[in-house]
This record gives C-alpha cells, sequence and structure tokens, in this order.
C-alpha cells in the first residue's frame, strides 16, 4: 500500500545535522549482474547476480537556514531516514554535495544535498 511523504525526516547521528525537508530521494541501491553467457548458451544471454550491492546515493531538498552547518566536510556517519510513517532506513553515508538556492520574490530559500551510502543500508 502506498503512503505519503509527508512527515519524513532524515537525521545525521554525529553531528546532529537536520533539516526541514521538501523532497526526498533514495537511497538507490544497486546489484550487479553478472553474465554468464557461454559458447553453447542459445536463445538469450544468461547472469547471475552479484555478491554485494551499492548502497547508492541520497538527495533531498530542504529549507535553507543559515544557522545550520552541513556537515559537508565531514567524515562517515550514522544517517536515519524515517519515512512518514512508512518504515525506516539506517545506514552510514558522508555529504557529497551541498547547494544553496534562492529565488526572486516571496520564495523560501531552500538548499539541496548529495549524501553517499557506505556499507548496508538496514531496513524497518
Amino acid at each position: 500500500m502506498s503512503d505519503l511523504g509527508h512527515g519524513s525526516t532524515i537525521t545525521f547521528g554525529t553531528s546532529g545535522f537536520s533539516a526541514e525537508l521538501m523532497s526526498l530521494s533514495g537511497p538507490s541501491i544497486e546489484r550487479a549482474s553478472v553474465e554468464t553467457t557461454h559458447m553453447g548458451t542459445t536463445t538469450a544471454k544468461t547472469f547471475t547476480p552479484g555478491d554485494i550491492y551499492d548502497g547508492g546515493s541520497i538527495t533531498c531538498e530542504f529549507q535553507y537556514d543559515a544557522g545550520d552547518t552541513p556537515p559537508v566536510a565531514g567524515a562517515a556517519e550514522t544517517i536515519t531516514i524515517a519515512w512518514g510513517g512508512s518504515g525506516t532506513f539506517s545506514f552510514s553515508g558522508f555529504m557529497t554535495s551541498y547547494s544553496i538556492n534562492g529565488e526572486q520574490g516571496d520564495n523560501l530559500m531552500t538548499a539541496s544535498m548529495g549524501i553517499k551510502v557506505t556499507g548496508a543500508v538496514t531496513f524497518s
């Protein structure tokens, strides 16, 4: 059953950084497929799953707050994403990008960040 994203949060365990999220995407977990096709294979290629997966990346946009210092130069830390009533993802990760966005007129300033997952993702 689908759920709404309202109420989703992201928290950095060591630096304590958190944000008023506007959008959140990821982690984009990927696992390799290893081709097993050989000269005797007929009709179609064959594959087997790779042994390990890449936890991927997270991207998010949030309300900019000049008083918050993002851990863009920090070490990997435990990051927890609580999906508004739909479970939690926890993983070790680090910020890979940070950008502030502003527009003319009565618009909130926002910021965006990229996060790289390192190691396993725990789903609960």
